[in-house]
């Protein structure tokens, strides 16, 4: 089974989105333009980062409304595992396959660097080759990334292991100084109901070759070319 990539206006991490699946599946994904509603069958679908339409409006929000999206939402709701990194989580939150909202950064700035990364679920297709509470070093790059939901969501997340990742310090402790962005609970990155949809702000894929300086995002596409591997 193949993967896709979903490029709009404004996307600039398909490429890099592209490089680290194809390095890890052996196999060129389909890179889907966001206006073509007749998305093929595939076995994954990413939505990178970038800053699709400019963000107007509010990151993600017009995305959220392209023509191929009402099938990735089908897709998602059939049980097609969905990434969306950074403006793709931004963008699956605006079309509600996620909870909660992503507002400005608690700093009122872009933040561009690494940061560390607390793997708190590994019992899904996107971190099976992570181990639980493992610490991890991935980059940032948003100015929209503070994740914010009502507590009762919060808990629901929490009481389901739904938070996939959670920012922290280099050892792993949880601290306020390690947070980027001023998201609730450090969370990083969260699943859905049924495990299948990802949506994180840091970007695996700018970390996951030797040259780039690390290696820490390689197991997530590592895991997602696992799962290929089964479903062909």
């Amino acid at each position: 089974m193949k993967a896709a990539v979903i490029v709009s206006p404004g996307s600039n991490c398909d490429r890099d989105a592209r490089v680290a699946l194809r390095r890890s599946t052996g196999e060129e994904p389909v890179m889907h333009w966001h206006r073509d509603p007749e998305l093929p069958k595939v076995g994954l679908i990413v939505i990178p980062g970038g800053f699709s339409y400019g963000d107007y409006l509010r990151a993600g929000a017009m995305a959220a409304h392209s023509p191929v999206m009402r099938e990735v939402a089908a897709r998602a709701n059939s049980g097609v595992p969905v990434l969306g990194i950074c403006n793709g989580f931004q963008i699956l939150v605006e079309c509600r396959l996620l909870p909660g909202v992503l507002m400005r950064n608690a700093g009122l700035r872009f933040v561009c660097r690494d940061v560390f990364l607390r793997v708190e679920a590994t019992d899904t297709v996107f971190t099976s080759h992570y181990e639980h509470g493992q610490t991890v070093r991935i980059p940032v790059a948003h100015n929209e990334g503070n994740y914010h939901a009502p507590e009762a969501v919060l808990d629901e997340l929490e009481d389901e292991n739904r938070v996939a990742f959670r920012y922290c310090a280099p050892a792993g402790g949880s601290d306020a100084g390690a947070n980027p962005n001023g998201s609730a609970r450090n969370i990083a990155g969260i699943l859905n109901r049924g495990r299948n949809v990802l949506g994180l702000m840091p970007h695996p894929e700018r970390l996951a070759d030797p040259l780039l300086g690390g290696c820490d995002g390689r197991p997530m596409f590592d895991a997602l070319a696992d799962m290929l591997a089964r479903a062909a």
